[in-house]
């Protein structure tokens, strides 16, 4: 985990492994300082805060959520009487769920106490911190329903949650490619100087236009293996991988063809979400095509 400066007063918390506990997390210095999402586990969420207080030595007045997931939430309760912020449909879906053995070893999730946001907004939620505007824009469902982006307009700086993947295999989970490109699409449009994407290292709007073509690769091949007949599991395991097979955690690709065929069958996400079918699947796959099975 390292801190680095990405503006004036952006700061970005990466971890380097881009497995599914290794989240980045965002830091404003301004306004009292505003960090964005809190890690995976309680030991992670306290070095990030330690790599924070380099910057602003005072505890953190206002937490962002940029999402339901653990790695972006398990540090919350650190910031007991701080200002949380996410999308409304985000506290319904921080419970807890099944984890494969992976996850299990990755992340301490003994002592999480979950704790809830405490300001919650529909389409957009802007700040004023100190004259600097932060805007944050619900983009989902793409990785998750309740994905948000934040966007420093004057700094150009994007924090993008688990909206951008970089170098590592995306996830989908409940959202759809439709939505996701889109959401893609509008990163571009910002067209900032920085990108601190949710796993992986810093880009710009090249980073989410990989992701873009990615996931566009990843549909037209769904599509074509659907026509033919195949489930999303035999399809995964078919798949050429072309040149993302060097990006880290490749059997996330069933998560993908599987957004795609319920996309081509006009069938919305599953609530609650199959988490230890799809992990099973995903290690299917990763079995299949004789590569590591990590998530």
């Amino acid at each position: 985990m390292k801190l680095q400066q990405v503006s004036e007063s952006c700061f970005a918390v990466l971890n380097e492994r881009h497995r599914a506990c290794d989240a980045n997390s965002g830091f404003i210095d301004r306004g009292g300082g505003v960090v964005i999402d809190t890690q995976a586990d309680l030991s992670r969420a306290r070095r990030m805060i330690e790599l924070f207080a380099r910057v602003r030595p005072s505890m953190p007045k206002r937490v962002i959520n940029t999402g339901a997931d653990g790695d972006l939430v398990s540090g919350n309760q650190l910031f007991a009487g701080g200002e949380i912020i996410a999308h409304r449909s985000v506290p319904d879906r921080m419970q807890p769920g099944a984890s494969p053995r992976q996850l299990r070893q990755d992340c301490d999730v003994d002592e999480i106490e979950p704790a809830l946001p405490t300001t919650l907004f529909d389409d957009r939620y802007v700040l004023d911190l100190d004259g600097t505007e932060v805007h944050l824009v619900h983009v989902g469902p793409c990785h998750r329903v309740g994905d948000t982006i934040v966007h420093v307009p004057a700094e150009g700086v994007v924090f993008a949650g688990n909206a951008v993947f970089r170098e590592c295999t995306p996830m989908g989970w409940a959202g759809g490619h439709d939505r996701w490109l889109q959401c893609l699409d509008l990163i571009v449009w910002l067209d900032p100087d920085v990108i601190v994407p949710g796993h992986g290292p810093l880009c710009g709007i090249e980073g989410a236009m990989e992701m873009k073509a990615y996931l566009e690769y990843v549909y037209e091949e769904s599509r074509r293996c659907f026509g033919q007949g195949l489930d999303a599991l035999d399809a995964a395991k078919r798949i050429e991988l072309g040149p993302y097979r060097e990006w880290r955690c490749p059997a996330r690709l069933y998560a993908n063809v599987e957004c795609a065929y319920r996309e081509l069958r006009n069938e919305s996400a599953p609530a609650p979400t199959d988490a230890m079918g799809t992990f099973a699947a995903m290690y299917e796959v990763a079995k299949a095509r004789g590569i590591e099975a990590e998530f």
